[in-house]
């Protein structure tokens, strides 16, 4: 039977101590965008923008073109 209260304490502190860490990170704001994180992957391939020169408005935008070819 001491095996059963010794086993309730600790589930429950360990419960307690993930209630506490999930209360920490909603304070930070972790869980604010719940929306963009679902449909970046849908935005991943848009082209990039080029100006007059044809040189990309942004550098950053540039993402690597991995088609490959299937035989």
């Amino acid at each position: 039977m001491n095996v059963i209260y010794g086993l309730l304490a600790i589930s429950i502190a360990i419960a307690i101590v993930f209630f506490i860490v999930f209360i920490v990170s909603v304070k930070n704001h972790q869980y604010e965008d719940t929306y963009t994180p679902s449909v970046r992957m849908l935005f991943d391939d848009e082209l990039v923008k080029t100006d007059k020169s044809g040189s990309s408005s942004s550098s950053e935008n540039q993402k690597p073109n991995h088609k490959h070819k299937q035989s």
